[in-house]
Order: C-alpha cells, then structure tokens, then sequence
C-alpha cells in the first residue's frame, strides 16, 4: 500500500474516531475508542498488515477503557456528592426488578432500588429464606448513563425509561425495572 493510501486510512480513522468521542459519556467509554484508534495506528505502523492492525486495536481499546475507567473511579471518589442536575431523572424515584439476564447466582426474591435526592441510591433484595439485604451506594447520571459508584468499585450502566419501566445495561447484566410507588 503506498503512502499516500495509508495517509488516507490513517486520517479517516483519526476522523472517525473523534466523532466516536463526541458521543461518550464516561472516561472508560472514550478510552476505549480512543485506545482502538491509537492501537490501531500502532499496530499498522509496528506489522504494517490487517492482523496487526486489528490486534492493535483490540488491545488498544482494552487499556484504553481500563484507563479511563480508573479515571471515572477516581473523579467518583473525589466528589462528594451529585449536583441536582446530575440527579433529577431518577431522583424521589423507586423501582422493583423484574427480571435479571443472566440470572444471579444467589437468586433473590425481590429487589427494590430506591434513588434518593441526595444523590445515594438504595439497593433492598429479599431472599427465599426472608432474609434481606440493604446496599446505600452513590449515583450520578451522565447522559444515558446511571454511575453507581462505592468506595471499591464504580457500574456504568445504560438506562432508558419508557413510562413505567426503565431498562438498564451494564456490562455483564441487563435488568428490567418497573417504577413502584415511593
């Protein structure tokens, strides 16, 4: 390939990936593409093939996302707490889970999450056996994405509410919750 075409690949993926980055909402998900850009580049530079190209890529969009989840992580730790704004769409609002895919692996009975004002969420599962369980974690909203957040560990989750249901996404889990009374 000459260097003229390369230029060209070159400049399109760079383009591409900075209208990728306008639309991510947290640190980890803008790592990510950017890190697939950048070990993309790398990997055509170093093998100068599709494989390494694509290898590239993928590694570069694997430490990318881990990077710029470390990020979230850290600014979550530093604020103490959501701005009204970062709350409202959820705030005063309670939701009982309807169904988990996949399923977990100690089953639950119920589980109701409850978004306060303050910016603290509250998660309540009953068990088979009446016990409970009661877990208070911080949230913020960052466009479509709810971050759960706790000293260990942060969830970006996709969320959309469509009347009286809210569909939420994370990584590993999808969740459909219907809107119960506060």
């Amino acid at each position: 390939m000459g260097n003229i075409n390369r230029c060209r690949i070159m400049t399109a993926m760079i383009c591409a990936a900075a209208l990728l980055l306008a639309g991510c909402a947290t640190k980890g998900e803008t790592g990510a593409v950017a890190g697939s850009g950048i070990g993309a580049l790398m990997g055509q530079l170093i093998g100068r093939n599709t494989t390494s190209t694509l290898i590239g890529a993928g590694v570069g969009a694997g430490l990318g996302y881990i990077v710029g989840n470390e990020m979230d992580k850290s600014e979550a730790k530093k604020r103490e707490n959501a701005t009204p704004e970062e709350t409202k769409a959820l705030a005063g609002t309670s939701w009982k889970v309807v169904s988990v895919n996949p399923k977990p692996q100690k089953p639950f009975e119920t589980m109701v999450i409850r978004f306060k004002d303050d910016g603290t969420v509250i998660t309540t599962k009953t068990f088979a056996d009446k016990t409970t369980t009661e877990d208070t974690e911080k949230y913020r909203i960052v466009g479509s994405t709810l971050v759960i957040s706790d000293a260990d560990y942060i969830i970006n989750a996709k969320y959309k509410i469509d009347g009286d249901q809210m569909i939420m996404d994370t990584p590993d889990t999808s969740f459909v919750l219907k809107r119960t009374e506060t």
